[in-house]
């Protein structure tokens, strides 16, 4: 069974997303069902087919939260520290075509989110910082084409 890195933060996302699909979503979505089975003819029904689909993706995503909790490996990156990139490490890079900085957090795949600066350590940019120090000279293959980046700063935050 593979290990899944996490930060403890994302740990937490996941464990109340859980949280709230098992207490709140799924007797919500059993009343629905129970409301629409009193409506008469189930063959007919929309409502009744309606919430039973609702209900097979909350039971799926529940056990995919369920299996990625169990297999879950909760990284403290507050206990990490040095001067090359790793998991949990949060880098300020500057594109060296715009002179533009941006800043990430590498992150396990089920936390990333680039808009808000979370990047998976397994996604194209993750994977070429790792093992970079600071100063270095990253190339990464984007769907627009090759970017050049430099490492300007690496934290643990």
């Amino acid at each position: 069974m593979e290990k899944i890195p996490m930060t403890a933060a994302g740990y937490s996302q996941l464990e109340a997303e859980l949280r709230q699909r098992q207490t709140e979503d799924r007797p919500r979505i059993i009343q629905q069902i129970s409301e629409a089975r009193s409506h008469g003819d189930l063959s007919e029904n929309a409502e009744y087919h309606a919430a039973k689909e609702q209900q097979s993706l909350n039971e799926g995503r529940i056990a995919e939260l369920e299996d990625k909790i169990s297999r879950a490996e909760v990284i403290d990156v507050s206990k990490l520290h040095g001067d090359i990139i790793t998991f949990g490490a949060t880098v300020t890079l500057v594109d060296e075509d715009t002179d533009e900085e941006r800043k990430f957090q590498i992150v396990g795949e089920t936390e990333a989110d680039a808009k808000h600066g979370k990047i998976s350590i397994t996604s194209p940019i993750g994977r070429a910082l790792i093992g970079k120090k600071k100063g270095a000279s990253v190339e990464v293959m984007t769907p627009k084409g090759a970017k050049g980046y430099e490492v300007l700063k690496i934290d643990w935050v």
